[in-house]
């Protein structure tokens, strides 16, 4: 009787490890989305670029306004490590009528 209540309760802790974050828990892969941005690019981005300069600095944006036309770009990154907490981040670029970089907004990353 006792061999069975120790296989058992064995296996019960088994069964529960694999539910938790122990020694068998189920990897996580991280998730990534939007550009990832580089401090040292968006230090360069200076105002007075034109859209060309700003897309071989930043890259494609993810997200340009369709109401405003080629005058604001969105650049927005999101991550979520598997075991951590999500990181985001967004930059907002500007351009005026003579289509350069009026002045861009960054939120910063953010935890």
């Amino acid at each position: 009787m006792r061999k069975n209540l120790t296989g058992i309760l064995l296996i019960a802790t088994l069964v529960l490890q694999g539910c938790g974050s122990g020694l068998f828990s189920v990897h996580r892969p991280d998730v990534q989305q939007g550009n990832a941005l580089d401090e040292d690019r968006i230090a360069q981005l200076e105002t007075g670029m034109n859209p060309e300069q700003v897309r071989f600095l930043l890259g494609d944006p993810v997200l340009r306004d369709p109401f405003q036309g080629e005058r604001r770009w969105e650049y927005v990154y999101y991550l979520k490590p598997g075991d951590g907490r999500p990181e985001r981040r967004r930059l907002t670029v500007y351009f005026d009528d003579a289509n350069r970089v009026a002045r861009f907004e960054d939120t910063g990353l953010k935890k």
